[in-house]
């Protein structure tokens, strides 16, 4: 098997990412210097997927602080202040987005620092343990589902929660590397995940990439696909988890959970703890991202749509609880009552008193 992708790479205090946007047409690293090339980077989706936007976000709030050039431990915390109000601001749905940005600013405003080199030595420090934690949790996510994939397993997946969107091994596809590298027999069916097609793009070539058996469907399809009994079992990523199990992923997810459970298929979400956001208590709570309404009057830069149409372009739905089989963590899969057993298993470090 190929070696898994690195969507980060952070050398000699130099932030690099793979422009997904040029995918599946080119391999690029770009380099990321400036808060607007931050931003940019975000809300363009050169960088996407919630595990990958935290990694992200602690390399990126270093990279900015360096290229700056402060004078003094006081204008190097100004500026790391600044900055992660910015990228804050770049996705409201992504939980993991936050999460990774406050941890850095608790090491900036909760430390003491004699030195410059000092502030940006603990920085730097914080930001290589989230990268490790979160690759190390997306690997042992896959340990545990595999032990769901049976040999012989046909997998369908929605948008792309693969090694680009994370550390290293993804968190809907781990369980599939996992279940590959053991030997298993495994097929995956591979929404196009409309408008930006991150499902072509992305995770079709992600996994050609990786040797593994992949079948491009379009959205519409899946529905038809379980009717003809070629699905085994769903298994997708996640952008924000409430404390009952509602959760936010890209858009289309919804449609597919309900599809699942009218055909009896097992519906998994696979995430790492920090996706669980037990501030909130159920999926009302969740800000759905909406984006620009070009994606759905333009594809491939030809207008597809009547000028002056209305377009309702949400990147995100809420699964509700009850369609969701069990969540797939780090931690170990858990089943419902989810109410009871997310904070159980999950804890409190994600809820704030």
């Amino acid at each position: 098997m190929k070696p898994h992708l690195k969507p980060i790479l952070w050398e000699n205090r130099n932030l690099h990412i793979i422009d997904q946007t040029l995918l599946p047409g080119a391999l690029n690293h770009i380099p990321i210097t400036t808060l607007q090339e931050a931003e940019d980077a975000i809300k363009l989706l050169k960088i996407r997927g919630a595990p990958a936007l935290g990694i992200f976000a602690g390399f990126a709030l270093l990279a900015i602080v360096i290229h700056e050039k402060p004078k003094n431990v006081s204008e190097a915390i100004q500026i790391i202040n600044h900055s992660a109000d910015v990228i804050k601001k770049t996705r409201p749905t992504a939980v993991n987005l936050f999460w990774a940005t406050d941890r850095i600013l608790k090491v900036v405003n909760n430390t003491s620092h004699e030195t410059l080199n000092n502030l940006l030595n603990n920085i730097e420090q914080e930001a290589l343990n989230i990268y490790q934690e979160e690759t190390k949790a997306c690997e042992q996510i896959g340990i545990y589902g595999s032990s769901l994939i049976k040999n012989s397993t046909t997998i369908l997946t929605h948008c792309n929660a693969g090694a680009l969107a994370t550390g290293e091994y993804g968190t809907a596809l781990s369980p599939i590397y996992i279940a590959y590298e053991e030997g298993k027999s495994v097929h995956v069916y591979a929404d196009e995940t409309r408008p930006l097609l991150q499902g072509a793009r992305l995770t079709a070539w992600e996994l050609q990439y990786a040797g593994i058996p992949v079948t491009l469907i379009c959205d519409n399809m899946a529905g038809q696909v379980m009717k003809e009994k070629k699905v085994d079992m769903v298994i997708v990523g996640a952008d924000r988890i409430a404390k009952n199990g509602d959760t936010a992923n890209k858009i289309g997810t919804y449609s597919l959970s309900v599809l699942a459970k009218y055909h009896g298929i097992p519906f998994y979400i696979s995430a790492p703890s920090s996706t669980f956001d037990l501030n909130i208590s159920n999926g009302s709570q969740i800000p759905i991202e909406e984006r620009n309404p070009d994606e759905i009057y333009f594809f491939n830069n030809k207008r597809i749509a009547p000028e002056g149409i209305s377009i309702y372009n949400p990147a995100f739905d809420v699964t509700p609880a009850e369609n969701i089989t069990a969540f797939i963590t780090e931690k170990g899969i858990i089943y419902p009552p989810f109410d009871k057993t997310i904070p159980k298993t999950i804890g409190n470090k994600n809820e704030k008193k």
